[in-house]
């Protein structure tokens, strides 16, 4: 079959101009809308690394810098700085409300946008209506979409930018211009969380297959020439920087990549005794359906791929689902916990047009004039059948997941802990705590010294800026904010572990592992003098984090 057969074998989708596809994609973005924003405050729990981002945007819209403390290269900046356009306005009005939770809301512009982007990437890969807004029921409800989608992530971010991306690579019109601008978006997605990188190469199957065979050289040159000269950007500010190569006195953008490419491994992930095999099961604790089910669909997609339509419009997504996999399964890889967000919408859509394309052969025309009403009918009720099975197994999982998004409350220890520090500590301008970064915008708000009295804790080990206000280590602190993250990472950072051997609980928030204690340094505190006695007695609460250590693994 020819490029030109092959392109016109479906009738272009207009979707602005048709009211059906407006009507079901609004209908379906108030219904994702509702969900994921209902209880957003509360549930999941909040991440050290929700806490990073959103403080390196805040330290962006004070002029602060590219971060609150010494910007290291970690990720590109364009992320937070997105974060920052997000929140400004409500940090404008409220400036109090710049903190983790609140600032939730601003993910839930994110995910509309993302949702209607995989809505007009659907149709433009000839997907019919109702597959199209399946893979968008995927994409938005699935109880692991509203969980992580929920949370302030770079990856989140950057999948909408890739969305965007192939809807552009897609476009009915086929004009250069699209494949221009659809590198510029991909670039941008990669400048805001850099794994999108191994995605690009299903972003360039889909350009290939939708370009018009007469200018297919000049877009997909375009595009990669867009990319790459957007993408180099990044190396070209650490270099006018001097930070682009390791030196005294100084960070530098080697060093960040050499930190990230040597991190350990987590193991093989289907390895019962790996911590990547761990990140597995919290995915399917929450959804087995769009992990396995889209994987199965790929499948299904890439068999296919020689004589189905539908299977060759979705090869680009089949792919990023295969690449994405593939790089999941290295033994001595590092899967961090918010991996699974890069392949949600490709997963989704794979999913949707796997259900599409066993429609389609159930229901295919007959062959033959003789075949009989009889026969028809029996096509019809393997496919309503088909579909009860799996709306039976599907409906009542989905409900748990979601019924827990919607009602626990896993923050209530955090807004304890905040309240108390910033209530019972008679002079927060004097006194120097360590906390997590999930905390450190609450503390910065309450009248902390940001960077030197609100400590992030990881700073006072590793931060030569913060180490040098310490001569005395532990003994120039005065209380530790002992969250999960703390305890947890505190046998990496001498200074946090002896502060936390060095100090006493006066306030316990929750239970378990997954409590929040308040510790006050014995024998420290340089600030604070004679205000020490502020917070005698312990105080124990309720609030214990329902479901709230599912997801695990770190992702920064």
């Amino acid at each position: 079959m020819s490029d030109r057969r092959r392109l016109t074998v479906r009738p272009v989708v207009r979707f602005r101009s048709s009211r059906a596809d407006l009507l079901l994609c609004g209908a379906l973005l108030l219904t994702i809308l509702l969900v994921q924003g209902w209880n957003i405050q509360h549930y999941p729990t909040l991440s050290d690394d929700e806490g990073t981002y959103l403080a390196q945007a805040w330290a962006v819209q004070e002029g602060k810098g590219l971060a609150h403390y010494t910007y290291w290269y970690d990720h590109p900046p364009l992320g937070w700085m997105q974060i920052a356009a997000l929140t400004w306005l409500p940090s404008l009005f409220v400036p109090d409300a710049m903190t983790v939770a609140p600032m939730r809301f601003a993910m839930l512009l994110v995910s509309a946008a993302g949702a209607v982007f995989l809505y007009v990437l659907a149709r433009r890969l000839w997907l019919p209506r109702w597959a199209a807004g399946l893979a968008m029921v995927l994409f938005g409800l699935s109880p692991l979409s509203v969980v992580l989608q929920r949370e302030i992530f770079l990856d989140n971010i950057a999948v909408m930018w890739l969305l965007l991306a192939f809807c552009l690579a897609a476009s009915p019109h086929r004009d250069l211009w699209h494949h221009f601008a659809a590198g510029i978006a991909a670039a941008v997605a990669v400048l805001t969380k850099e794994t999108m990188l191994v995605v690009l190469p299903a972003l360039l199957v889909t350009m290939w297959r939708f370009s018009h065979r007469d200018t297919r050289k000049f877009a997909l040159t375009g595009a990669v020439t867009a990319c790459a000269l957007i993408g180099l950007s990044y190396p070209l500010f650490a270099l006018l920087k001097g930070e682009l190569l390791p030196g005294g006195g100084h960070v530098s953008l080697w060093d960040g990549i050499t930190y990230q490419m040597s991190r350990p491994g987590s193991g093989f992930v289907l390895d019962p005794g790996s911590g990547s095999y761990g990140v597995l099961q919290s995915w399917l604790y929450y959804d087995r359906v769009l992990p396995l089910g889209g994987l199965a669909g790929a499948v299904l997609l890439m068999v296919t791929l020689r004589w189905s339509v539908t299977a060759r419009a979705l090869a680009g997504p089949a792919l990023a689902v295969v690449i994405l996999t593939a790089v999941a399964m290295r033994p001595s890889g590092y899967l961090p916990a918010m991996y699974v967000i890069q392949g949600l919408p490709f997963l989704a859509l794979v999913l949707a047009g796997g259900a599409a394309s066993v429609t389609h052969a159930v229901l295919r025309r007959r062959r033959a004039a003789r075949e009989s009403r009889k026969l028809t009918a029996v096509r019809w009720t393997a496919l309503a059948a088909l579909a009860v099975t799996a709306a039976v197994y599907v409906a009542p999982r989905w409900y748990d997941g979601n019924r827990t998004a919607l009602t626990a409350d896993a923050n209530a220890p955090y807004r304890a802990a905040a309240s108390w520090m910033a209530e019972r500590v008679p002079d927060p301008s004097r006194t120097r705590v360590l906390v997590d970064d999930a905390l450190w915008l609450d503390l910065v708000h309450a009248g902390y010294e940001p960077g030197l009295g609100a400590i992030w804790f990881y700073k006072a080990d590793l931060d030569p800026a913060v180490t040098r206000t310490m001569p005395g280590g532990w003994r120039d602190l005065d209380y530790v904010v002992a969250s999960p993250t703390v305890r947890r990472d505190a046998r990496d950072l001498p200074n946090v572990r002896a502060a936390l051997d060095h100090s006493d609980p006066v306030a316990v928030f929750g239970e378990g592992e997954d409590r929040i204690e308040i510790r006050q340094i014995v024998g420290g505190g340089r600030s604070i003098g004679d205000g020490r006695s502020a917070g005698d007695g312990r105080s124990v609460e309720g609030g214990r984090s329902v479901g709230a250590g599912r997801i695990v693994g770190g992702g920064r």
